[in-house]
C-alpha cells in the first residue's frame, strides 16, 4: 500500500511542478509584455513616467463564490464572533479570509453589500438576528 501512496505523490509533484514552470513561463512573457509597451509609450511620449501608471486591482468576477457560499462564510464568521457584528465587519473578515485587499475601498463597499444582502435572507428564515447598532448600522447575530 505504501507504494501506491509514494507513486501518487510522485505523480502529484511532478504535476505541481509542471504548474509551477508553466506559471513563471507566462510570468515572463508577462513581463517582457509590460516592457514592450512601456517602450512603446516612451516612444510616442519621452517624457512620460511609467511609475505613474496604477496597476489594476484584481477584481473578484460578479460571480465569485458558489452559490451558498457567501451566506457559509458570513454565517462562519458570525459564529465565531464573541459580540453582534456590522454587515461591515463581516466583509472586512471576509476579505481577510478570502486574501483579498482590505484596503480597496470599491471592494469592500461592493462586499457589505453582498453580506447585507445574504444576512437579510438568512434573517427572513431565522437563522440570524439583527438590533440597532451604533448611528444607523445593524448589528448582526445568530439566533441561538
Amino acid at each position: 500500500m505504501n507504494a501506491f501512496v509514494v507513486s501518487g505523490l510522485i505523480k502529484r509533484r511532478a504535476q505541481l511542478a509542471g504548474d509551477i514552470e508553466k506559471a513563471h513561463e507566462a510570468l515572463r512573457r508577462m513581463v517582457m509584455d509590460l516592457e514592450n509597451l512601456d517602450a512603446t509609450i516612451l516612444q510616442f511620449e519621452p517624457n512620460f513616467r511609467l511609475e505613474a501608471i496604477k496597476p489594476k486591482a484584481f477584481r473578484p468576477p460578479k460571480d465569485w463564490s458558489n452559490r451558498g457560499e457567501m451566506t457559509r462564510i458570513c454565517l462562519s464568521i458570525l459564529r465565531l464572533a464573541a459580540e453582534p457584528l456590522t454587515a461591515r465587519d463581516v466583509a472586512l473578515q471576509l476579505l481577510t479570509e478570502r486574501a483579498l485587499n482590505r484596503e480597496d475601498q470599491r471592494l469592500l463597499r461592493l462586499m457589505t453589500k453582498r453580506v447585507g444582502v445574504a444576512l437579510r435572507l438568512q434573517k427572513e428564515k431565522g437563522v440570524v438576528q439583527s438590533q440597532q447598532g451604533p448611528g444607523q448600522y445593524m448589528l448582526w447575530s445568530l439566533n441561538r
